[in-house]
């Protein structure tokens, strides 16, 4: 019984144990697998820790690289900004000295006008101190006149007085009958007298109109001096070095394209040695692109954007110089207002040329004339000058505006409101109109002065001989002329003609025919005097 019961319970017991080893085989196996599995993925997270350890480290680099990179671009931004600042101050001082230089030029030629006009001053106060001493004179001429005369007067009266006594006591008439026949025989007497003296009174104003005239132009020239300035159509720049020219001209002509186009003028670059020429018919821009190629070769830096500076600054410089001639003309001639416009344009005329004659040195001249002659005759001096120097006012832009530069000039003061006397003036000069004012007779006698005055204008021997021929050839195609000859530089042409073929009546429209001839098919500065001679002589011989 107890050995049964032993059994089972021995049985349990052994499958108990051999549960229990399976059990613990079972966990072994299971422990290991996990412990092979943890390994496993140890070794898979130390491989995924190497890799970013080297990613990490390949960044590093990157970065390390980069800062290299970056500090490199720094140290040469900083090279260039340093080598910019450098050229930045170059340019700086290069301009300092450039308005320097400027400053020091506009100082010159202020201190040239102040002497200049000091000058001037000093002249005028010693005419006028001349005509003061004039003026005195001929009030105590016309002072003892006016003595004499009143003395002739009271000697008259007392005679008058003595012959009416006489005839009282002669005649023993009453007053009135004595008043009668004195003055009957006084009324003879003063016609005879007065006649007399009508005659004599017209040939002595005869006489003395042209004496008088003279030397009213006379005193007008001595009181004016201007300087004569003869211009070409060229202006030459001087090179310092023959190298010079290739950089004027610039890679495959470059800079000097752009020269032209920018000034409108054209640069001669020929076999000359270390100059250039600028030619055009505009003086003006003329002078803008000698200005500017000069600042040019003083800089050395000649490329397009550099012509373009100077160019600019050319013809700033001119404007400037334009205005500043227009109102130290005004200043010479004591005109104190002027629509600033109108100064400008006639400043403009220090550019302009007429045969060789500057006109606003001209128009200046032209401007004292007038008024000298003016204040000699009693009219308005300022008025007569003030269109005096605006006569040639159109010439200013001429080239700009269609029409004659008279046209121009009537249109453009009537623009700026100039009084009528001063328009009239300036239309009349040219005989275009009539003169409504003795003002406009003495500016075109002015102009004339101006004109035809030795050296004011310059002519080639060519031309002069021309104009001579022609007028010889004109004079001598008329019927009955004889012979012909020009004289006095081409101013007046003497004809002689046959006495049996041309009347004393005919000779003055032969005159009249000649030189209406001459106005119509010559161009001649001043005037040109046509003198027609008739002499027929008589000759008998008594034997």
């Amino acid at each position: 019984m107890d050995t049964i019961i032993m059994i089972p319970v021995a049985t349990a017991i052994v499958s108990l144990l051999v549960g229990t080893v399976i059990g613990y085989a079972i966990r072994k196996h299971s422990w290991e697998q996990k412990v092979q599995n943890a390994q496993n993925d140890a070794d898979h997270i130390l491989a995924d820790a190497r890799a970013q350890v080297a990613a990490v480290e390949a960044e590093v680099n990157a970065q390390k690289q980069a800062a290299e990179a970056v500090k490199q671009s720094a140290e040469n931004t900083k090279k260039e900004k340093i080598l910019e600042a450098q050229e930045q101050i170059r340019d700086y001082k290069q301009k300092t000295e450039d308005k320097l230089n400027l400053k020091k030029d506009d100082l010159a030629r202020q201190e040239n006008r102040l002497k200049q006009r000091e000058d001037t001053l000093d002249h005028k106060n010693s005419l006028l101190d001349e005509r003061e001493a004039g003026l005195t004179k001929k009030e105590d001429q016309l002072k003892q006149q006016y003595t004499s005369l009143k003395a002739k007067l009271t000697e008259a009266d007392e005679l008058v007085e003595t012959r009416r006594q006489k005839l009282y006591d002669v005649a023993k008439l009453d007053k009135e009958e004595a008043k009668k026949i004195v003055l009957n025989k006084l009324s003879d007497e003063l016609v005879k007298e007065r006649a007399e003296l009508i005659r004599n009174s017209n040939e002595e104003v005869k006489a003395k109109a042209d004496h008088y005239a003279n030397q009213i132009i006379v005193d007008a020239i001595q009181s004016s001096a201007a300087d004569t300035v003869a211009e070409t159509t060229v202006s030459v720049v001087d090179l310092p070095n023959e190298e010079m020219k290739g950089r004027i001209i610039g890679r495959e002509g470059r800079n000097i394209r752009s020269f032209e186009a920018l000034t409108g003028i054209d640069l001669i670059i020929d076999d000359t040695p270390k100059v250039v020429t600028l030619s055009g018919f505009d003086p003006i821009r003329r002078e803008i692109a000698k200005r500017a190629m000069e600042r040019l070769i003083k800089d050395g830096r000649i490329h397009p954007a550099r012509i373009e500076e100077m160019v600019d600054k050319a013809r700033k410089e001119v404007n400037d110089d334009i205005y500043e001639a227009g109102e130290s003309a005004l200043m010479e001639l004591g005109i104190h207002r002027m629509n600033p416009e109108l100064v400008k344009t006639l400043g403009r005329l220090k550019y302009r040329t007429s045969y060789g004659q500057n006109v606003l040195s001209h128009s200046i001249e032209v401007g004292k004339l007038a008024g000298t002659m003016a204040a000699e005759l009693g009219l308005d001096e300022k008025l007569a000058v003030r269109a005096g120097l605006l006569h040639d006012i159109g010439k200013a832009i001429d080239h700009d505006i269609e029409g004659s530069h008279v046209e121009i000039g009537v249109e453009l003061t009537r623009k700026y409101h100039e009084s009528d006397v001063v328009v009239n003036a300036i239309a009349a000069h040219h005989g275009d109109v009539p003169k409504l004012s003795f003002i406009a007779e003495l500016v075109v006698a002015a102009d004339t002065i101006s004109s035809a005055r030795p050296g004011a204008r310059s002519e080639s021997l060519e031309n002069y001989i021309r104009r001579l021929t022609e007028l010889e050839k004109i004079a001598k195609s008329y019927q009955g002329v004889k012979q012909a000859y020009a004289i006095q530089a081409g101013r007046e042409v003497r004809v002689m003609v046959e006495p049996d073929e041309i009347s004393d009546d005919r000779t003055v429209i032969l005159a009249r025919d000649i030189r209406n001839q001459v106005e119509k098919e010559l161009d001649y500065p001043g005037n040109i005097k046509i003198t027609v001679i008739r002499e027929k002589r008589v000759v008998a011989i008594a034997k």
